[in-house]
């Protein structure tokens, strides 16, 4: 591809990463042609939603049923004063908008599931999973297995954060943690706090490594949770094993009826 391919208006938006010799003009049309679902447009959503629309992305899919709230806002960046009570969507539409008009944006005001997920996930490249909830995070997880799709999952309570990138065919999430946990035994953010960078910190990596993805930049992130710890600044790759038991993506799991893994 040549840089005539890219608009005036392109070339000089997106001259930053454009001039990175990972990117550089074929990345950045692979960036333009991409197709991204973020799952909460929440804490994590909304930088990661602001970053990948003012990187290009071509297709922008918010997948969210909540409105917001005023104690929403000491983190979740997208949205502002104005938009308390608007459901998130339509905030996150306004803002993703007027930062950059060029990206097609689709919202689905509902909740994903285990029902639905495969449904709306289907014909993205990559999705980055911002919910706040065991059930939605495992449901993004089983359907981008079975879809084959690029998939970015993301966690934040307290001071910490973490990332688990499950590109198709490496170790999933399931592979790290097999089931989901028992109601109340791993706090909420509302019960235990939350700093709000953390949520801007690692929102912005499941941005940058869906980018990464979709360029083909770098070493893959498959088999390793990325830790992030800001009350004793440190960030930590930690690799685990893909599980050849593991029902999403494991031997049982390839040798079940797909409609069984559905």
């Amino acid at each position: 591809m040549s840089a005539a391919e890219l608009s005036d208006a392109d070339l000089e938006r997106y001259a930053r990463q454009i001039v990175l010799r990972e990117v550089g003009p074929e990345g950045q049309r692979r960036i333009r042609d991409a197709s991204v679902a973020v799952v909460g447009a929440g804490g994590l959503g909304s930088p990661a939603l602001l970053y990948l629309a003012a990187a290009g992305v071509g297709r922008l899919t918010i997948v969210d049923d909540d409105r917001v709230s005023l104690d929403n806002l000491q983190r979740q960046v997208l949205h502002d004063s104005g938009a308390v009570g608007e459901p998130k969507v339509h905030s996150a539409l306004r803002r993703l908008d007027a930062l950059n008009p060029e990206v097609r944006v689709r919202t689905v005001e509902r909740r994903l599931d285990a029902e639905n997920a495969a449904a709306l996930l289907r014909g993205h490249d990559v999705v980055l999973d911002g919910s706040d909830n065991f059930p939605t995070k495992f449901a993004v997880n089983d359907a981008c297995v079975e879809l084959g799709i690029c998939a970015v999952i993301g966690g934040i309570l307290r001071f910490d954060g973490q990332v688990v990138v499950v590109p198709p065919g490496g170790p999933c999430y399931r592979c790290l943690f097999r089931e989901e946990p028992p109601p109340g035994q791993v706090p909420t953010c509302s019960a235990a706090g939350v700093l709000g960078p953390v949520a801007g910190v690692v929102g912005s990596l499941q941005a940058s490594e869906a980018l990464r993805f979709i360029v083909g930049a770098g070493a893959p992130q498959a088999g390793r949770v990325l830790t992030v710890d800001l009350l004793d600044p440190r960030v930590r790759a930690v690799p685990f094993a893909a599980d050849p038991d593991c029902p999403a993506c494991g031997r049982r799991a390839a040798a079940a009826p797909a409609e069984t893994r559905a």
